[in-house]
């Protein structure tokens, strides 16, 4: 049973044509089947402090898989 946390921050174009970043956190949860997994992803989206920092300014895509 083995959990890990990466994330993924890339530069891109936004709509405006202005360089912006964007998240992809990627979490591989051990001991869970996949909808939990995914359940979990996106709680953890609503309560962690850089999500919190920006939410709503940045793009952000949550991938969980269970393990």
């Amino acid at each position: 049973m083995s959990t890990a946390v990466n994330a993924e921050i890339t530069l891109h174009h936004g709509d405006d044509g202005a360089f912006g970043v964007a998240a992809v956190p990627s979490l591989e949860l051990g001991g869970v089947d996949q909808e939990t997994a995914t359940e979990l992803g996106a709680a953890a989206h609503w309560i962690r402090p850089c999500s919190k920092a920006t939410r709503g300014d940045i793009p952000v895509t949550v991938t969980a898989v269970a393990g």
